[in-house]
């Protein structure tokens, strides 16, 4: 018999909270099974919200991540076709990234040189009006 996970076990072992491994589940990444009300997570489960969790590190939306799962579902054993789309989405990614830190580089020498206009001008008021002291 395969081990099973409660909710908790699962929230407290990924450090999220029981609400957004509801959600997840809302969004068709996991598949509880039920007893009564009780969740009952399988193995499966764990190993989806570890790749979740990592996805969505990684910058993946949750449609991405689900996307990958279904291929996943489709041949239970992955595929040539999952692995060129998880290659296609880490290429996409890497690349958002990039510009990211081109914009992230911009914005910093736009801030400096705000910084050193402010700073001459600050030292033009003090020449023209020095400050008097008590």
């Amino acid at each position: 018999m395969s081990k099973t996970y409660s909710i908790s076990e699962l929230a407290s072992e990924f450090d999220v909270t029981t609400r957004s491994i509801r959600f997840y589940e809302d969004q068709k990444l996991l598949h509880p099974t039920r007893r009564g009300q009780t969740r009952i997570y399988s193995s499966q489960d764990r190993v989806r919200l570890k790749l979740t969790l990592r996805g969505k590190r990684l910058g993946f939306s949750l449609a991405e991540i689900r996307e990958l799962f279904e291929l996943w579902d489709e041949t239970r054993s992955g595929s040539e076709k999952q692995l060129q789309l998880m290659l296609s989405k880490i290429s996409e990614r890497k690349a958002a990234l990039e510009q990211q830190m081109k914009d992230i580089t911009m914005v910093q020498l736009e801030l400096e040189s705000a910084e050193i206009r402010c700073r001459q001008a600050l030292e033009e008021l003090n020449e023209k009006h020095p400050a008097t002291t008590k």
